[in-house]
């Protein structure tokens, strides 16, 4: 089952390259997969039966006890039998669907067989973490399926609201989910079901909250009220998709999870309320909504979503008659269902029209199709001898049985309605129509299909009729999921079989039927099709969506009011408040501190504070900018007198990066304050700055006095050596022990550059800066040659007469005025060893100081010293790439190290080791999580690099080109 699943998970990666050269041919070795998936499930059947249930497990995150279980009950075993049966008969029905297109092929194949793969790990897997994870991933495969014309708008608004509504659902069950996990201590669904409801008091609360939880996701996915409009709405995806999806797969999957837990937990306060009161709901609304359309394709999705509510009711009554026939009624509904659905496709790939009103005496010219279709609506229906016809009258006879008079009255209501809008399906699908006076319509013109178009239509709805004489077979098969739940004290077993004598559920269920017949002869009749209500579910979906989004811009408008002082003083104020109301709070302030540790102290504080004091006075933002950056400095000094190289080398090399970016900024604003918009209320302003300077000190006095254990730094040292096997704590602790924390550090970065590069870069980001273009011929006419450049009047060649590469060749784009001979070419004998430097740092920093991160640091300063000395041609020559293939890069590697680990069984991130001891090299050791700092390091210089290209080359490319036209 495993190998299945990554199977699964595998080949669809293998089909986009496919399609390019086999077209719609490719389903047929995507249908392999499921193929062998099913034929695996069914020769598992006889030990299922005989209650031998296969069992796989791979420990996955074993430190939350959470693994890759499969189990095959008898429920498992059918729903698997379901989504890879049906799966390939899609699959298969897809290689006459999409004849002789190929646009998008390539993406959709791959996503259905990955769906389907998901939902035979969601019915099979025992562990109810990885349930979730699939149950999420079916949302988010469902979302593509469903947007598959995406150049239509009505697809791409159907397919957001399934994934909205679905993902809604699912967050509530995750809740639930969590809240079982702890209260029954273990992942394993059937360690819970035969733990049962055993808990008391809080703790029965607690379960009731958490199966309310999970019956939310369970009806969300099902499209059971208040969450079935999304299910009508999907039918803008291909049939394909609407006949596996909504027929047979997604919409099983909340019925599936009924289902495993209602033979357990149907007892309980919520659980019966639930499902009964919105599955009978549902099952009527969705009949009422079904004789109102005229879109074939729409009324077997109302059709669906009433059926579903049966389903809902019947499987999560939970005793063992609804089990039994419950579960037929599942793998009906599954047949009749996918099988109508494709015979729509079939009508609107050879008609090009759904609509019952331009539909005529289509059934004499397409008599099989329109047989099968009969016989699939028949066993929706329940006539015999259909599934249909056995599932429903086992499903009547045990609301009979068990005095269930509110879900009795609901099943038969909704099982006419059922009638009515199937035979409403056959008429206007198949039978010649009448105008107004009553003379028949002209026939629609009907093209036969292709066979290999109709087979799959015609097996299915075949099967559908095959299983209602098989049915004691299909009751030896089910019986074993039925024995799982409480069978009715004094009632004689139940058993599915075609003729159970004259008894009253088949006059009850031939009573049904007669109903549904006159209720669609009323509506014809009468031409019913008027709303019951002046809105829809739709309705209230879509304004939703506007209210979230008037209060969003209302939001936005309040708070993002585009004034960096009102962010800053926003933070500022509830930072005070906060942080004071807490210290106020406290009954008691201890402090311990000493004046000094070290004489460096005595000097350097005050320069700082000085500097602190000077920059607020100070007018000019670049003279306030060096004076804060006095204050980093003086950390440096703090830091390394503290006994701490590795902060010391960090800070300086930051706050010289910081400096220089706020010297790229400042070159576009005025170079002193007040000059455009002098600053208003500077006393509030500075009472601000005052409290929280106040309140920021009080919490460093009272946080040395406020430790009551001992630091757990105490120990970090032995754990950097021990488990990191380095010797350097702080480069240790933030690429091993502390990794998670590094990786979010990362992202922030990434997301830093990414935002500041957007905010520049208006149009593009596309890389021109090693794109030198020819000087104008001015400039040529006052520039001195120079034997170090190759633009002199002659090219230079070497003596095999081949031209010499330019050395200084971003220089000789500098205008005159700007450029420095000698800066330029003391950085380019230093750019080489500086960058030997920052990665001897990067591989020294395990046992020495230094890192990824200083490391990245030296080689950015390198790229600033480029850019500084030759412009912006000098820094695309220096580093002739784009500072997002960097950071993708360094991140990619980072996730790399975490993710590798899993492949073996280990935690994220966990780190090993390589020693040797070679005869002239020595002895030497490798750490995993050097690669892990090499990311850091290529993240870092990806920074740096965007930064530089950003506000420094591209805002002297928009300078240029604004003195350009402005000349011009």
């Amino acid at each position: 089952m495993l190998i299945l699943l990554f199977a699964f998970a595998l080949v669809p990666l293998i089909l986009p390259a496919l399609v390019d050269r086999w077209g719609s041919r490719t389903f047929l070795v995507a249908a392999i997969v499921p193929v062998v998936a099913f034929v695996h499930t069914a020769l598992q059947g006889p030990r299922v039966i005989e209650g031998d249930i296969p069992f796989e497990t791979y420990s996955w995150i074993p430190n939350l006890h959470i693994g890759l279980s499969m189990r095959m009950d008898v429920l498992g075993w059918v729903m698997a039998l379901i989504v890879t049966g049906i799966g390939a008969l899609v699959l298969l029905y897809c290689r006459w669907y999409f004849a002789g297109k190929k646009e998008g092929l390539g993406l959709f194949s791959a996503v259905l067989l990955a769906f389907a793969g998901a939902m035979y790990g969601l019915v099979l897997t025992d562990d109810i973490v990885v349930l979730v994870m699939l149950w999420e991933v079916t949302s988010v495969l469902s979302y593509l399926l469903i947007g598959f014309y995406h150049r239509r708008g009505p697809s791409r608004r159907a397919a957001l609201q399934a994934l909205l509504v679905t993902t809604l659902g699912g967050l509530v069950m995750l809740i639930g989910v969590v809240m079982l996990v702890v209260l029954y201590n273990t992942t394993s669904i059937d360690a819970m079901l035969a733990a049962g409801p055993r808990f008391e008091g809080d703790e029965a609360f607690l379960l009731n909250a958490a199966l309310v939880m999970l019956l939310v996701g369970a009806l969300s996915k099902s499209a059971i009220f208040p969450f079935h409009f999304w299910l009508p709405g999907a039918m803008a995806a291909p049939t394909p998709v609407s006949a596996y999806l909504h027929a047979a797969a997604m919409v099983k999957a909340g019925i599936y999870l009924i289902a495993r837990f209602a033979p357990t937990f149907a007892a309980t306060e919520p659980w019966r309320p639930i499902v009964v009161v919105l599955g009978l709901f549902t099952m009527l609304l969705g009949g009422l909504q079904a004789l109102r359309e005229t879109d074939l394709k729409r009324i077997l999705a109302f059709g669906t979503v009433s059926q579903l509510g049966m389903l809902t009711v019947v499987l999560g009554w939970g005793d063992r008659t609804s089990a039994l026939a419950g579960l037929a009624l599942l793998v009906g509904h599954a047949l009749f269902k996918s099988a109508l659905f494709l015979v729509v496709g079939v009508i609107d790939r050879q008609l090009s029209t759904r609509d019952i009103a331009e539909l005529s005496g289509v059934g004499r010219q397409a008599p099989t199709l329109a047989t099968f279709s009969i016989i699939a609506i028949a066993s929706m229906a329940g006539v015999a001898p259909t599934i249909g016809f056995v599932a429903k009258e086992a499903a009547l006879t045990a609301f009979l049985d068990g005095d269930a008079v509110v879900p009795l009255i609901g099943i038969l209501l909704g099982s006419a309605l059922t009638a009515a809008y199937g035979i409403r399906f056959v008429w206007g699908a198949f039978w010649t129509k009448k105008d107004a006076n009553g003379a028949p319509l002209p026939k629609t013109e009907w093209p036969d299909p292709p066979i290999g178009f109709m087979v799959v239509p015609v097996v299915l709805s075949g099967l559908s009729l095959l299983a209602g004489f098989a049915a004691p077979a299909v009751d030896a098969a089910f019986i074993g999921y039925a024995e799982t739940a409480p069978a009715l004290e004094g009632a004689k077993p139940y058993h599915l079989a075609l003729w159970h004598g004259w008894e009253p559920a088949l006059f009850l269920s031939l009573g049904s039927i007669a109903l549904g017949a006159l209720v669609f002869w009323l509506a014809r009749r009468t031409g019913w099709g008027s709303r019951v209500l002046p809105f829809t579910a739709n309705d209230v979906y879509n304004a939703a969506l506007r209210g979230i989004a008037r209060a969003s811009v209302w939001t936005a408008t309040v708070t993002q009011r585009g004034s960096l002082p009102f962010y800053v003083g926003t933070i500022f104020v509830v930072f005070v408040a906060a942080e004071a109301t807490a210290l106020l709070a406290s009954t008691e302030w201890k402090i311990a501190y000493d004046a000094w540790q070290s004489p460096v102290q005595i000097v350097v504080a005050p320069i700082m504070i000085l500097a602190g004091f000077v920059a607020v006075r100070a007018r000019k933002r670049y003279t306030g900018v060096v004076l804060v950056s006095v204050t980093g400095l003086g950390m440096v000094a703090l830091f390394a007198t503290s006994g701490a190289p590795d902060l010391a080398l960090t800070q300086i090399l930051v706050e010289t990066v910081t400096l220089i970016t706020f010297a790229l900024v400042l070159r576009r604003i005025p170079a002193r304050m007040g000059d455009h918009n002098a600053s208003v209320l500077p006393v509030l302003r500075a009472v601000l700055g005052i409290a929280v300077g106040i309140t920021m000190a009080v919490i460093a006095l009272i946080a040395t006095g406020a430790r009551v254990a001992d630091p757990i730094s105490d120990g970090w040292a032995d754990l950097a050596y021990e488990i990191g096997h380095g010797k350097n704590v702080v480069n240790v602790t933030l690429v091993d022990l502390r990794g998670w924390d590094t990786m979010g550090e990362l992202s922030v970065l990434i997301l830093a550059a990414t935002g500041v590069a957007s905010l520049v870069f208006v149009t593009n980001r596309e890389d021109k800066l090693s794109q030198r273009p020819s000087l104008p011929t001015a400039a040529i006419r006052f520039r001195r040659p120079l034997i170090e450049t190759a633009d002199g009047p002659r090219p230079r060649t070497s003596s095999t007469g081949r031209s010499r590469q330019a050395w200084l060749v971003g220089g000789q784009n500098v205008r005159p005025e700007n450029r420095s001979l000698m800066l330029e070419v003391i950085v380019r004998v230093l750019f080489h060893t500086i960058i030997v430097v920052s990665i001897y740092l990067l591989f020294a920093g395990h046992n020495l100081p230094g890192g990824g991160f200083a490391g990245g640091l030296v080689a950015g300063m390198a790229l600033v010293m480029r850019y500084v000395a030759g412009g912006r041609y000098e820094l695309g020559a220096a580093a002739p790439t784009d500072a997002g293939r960097l950071l993708g890069a360094g991140m990619l590697i980072a996730v790399g190290t975490a993710v590798v680990p899993l492949l073996f069984g280990l935690p994220p991130l966990q780190s090993t080791y390589w020693t040797w001891d070679l005869p002239i090299i020595g002895e030497g050791e490798f750490v995993t999580s050097t690669i892990f700092d090499i990311g850091v390091y290529l993240v870092v210089i990806g920074l740096v690099l965007d930064v530089l290209r950003s506000l420094g080359a591209e805002v002297d490319r928009q300078t240029q080109a604004n003195r350009e036209r402005v000349g011009a």
